[in-house]
């Protein structure tokens, strides 16, 4: 919860935003990391940055990248110029801890931190400005989600139906996700410190026997993960540009 500000009105807790972007893309095939393909007409990581960006609420943005890329610099230098840029590491919880430490100052332990996929360039500000209220006071943070809708299958060795999954309280997660500093501090090097493949920051929050608050996403804030998702991105952000 924000604090008490002279004035007798309530602060808003700070929020501090990390951004992985360190991965291959090897998915999409396309011999450059997807966060720098054409999009609408500009990099992929342009439309997230600009989105995360149009949040006043946000201090500071520290974005993960590959040691050494090649193609963060030719991305728009009035976007650059207005984030931190950190060596990412091999994995994705690596990554996220190396942006924690990444911040021009040490946020303090109840400040919250923001963490979205540089591969979701779809994200609403005005969704991310929502979730930021309503996690105001939760103890432990959350995360944007859908409730899943199809038919869950398990596959055996030879690709047969093993069996249907129940689908009741079935999630699938999205980013952002936001946790509060010290808290996603310690899930993290406690992941990484046992060696688990952790897939998402709320799953390193779990291990600590902590719930995250699941909060509804929408199927616009969409991952870009293999080549027919950027058609599908492109038609969003037509149709997101043509609803402002």
């Amino acid at each position: 919860m924000g604090a008490q500000g002279s004035d007798g009105t309530r602060e808003a807790t700070p929020v501090w935003v990390a951004v992985p972007a360190a991965g291959s893309g090897a998915r999409m095939g396309a011999g450059i990391p997807k966060q720098y393909l054409p999009l609408a007409g500009k990099p992929l990581a342009e439309h997230t940055l600009a989105a995360l960006l149009a949040v006043a609420q946000l201090r500071e943005t520290v974005v993960a990248i590959a040691p050494g890329d090649p193609h963060w610099p030719a991305l728009a230098p009035a976007l650059r110029a207005r984030v931190r840029v950190v060596d990412g590491g091999a994995t994705r919880a690596a990554s996220v801890a190396n942006a924690l430490r990444g911040f021009s100052r040490r946020p303090d332990p109840g400040d919250w931190v923001l963490v979205h996929d540089m591969a979701r360039p779809c994200v609403r500000p005005g969704r991310i400005a929502a979730m930021l209220r309503e996690l105001d006071a939760d103890p432990v943070g959350g995360l944007l989600a859908l409730p899943l809708a199809d038919t869950l299958k398990r596959a055996d060795a030879a690709q047969r139906v093993a069996a249907t999954v129940p689908r009741d309280a079935l999630w699938r997660a999205q980013t952002p996700q936001v946790f509060r500093f010290a808290l996603l501090e310690r899930a993290l090097d406690e992941a990484l410190a046992s060696g688990e493949e952790i897939t998402d920051e709320a799953m390193a929050i779990e291990r600590l026997g902590l719930q995250p608050r699941l909060l509804p996403g929408s199927e616009d804030n969409i991952k870009v993960t293999r080549p027919e998702d950027l058609a599908l991105a492109e038609y969003h952000l037509a149709r997101q540009g043509a609803q402002s």
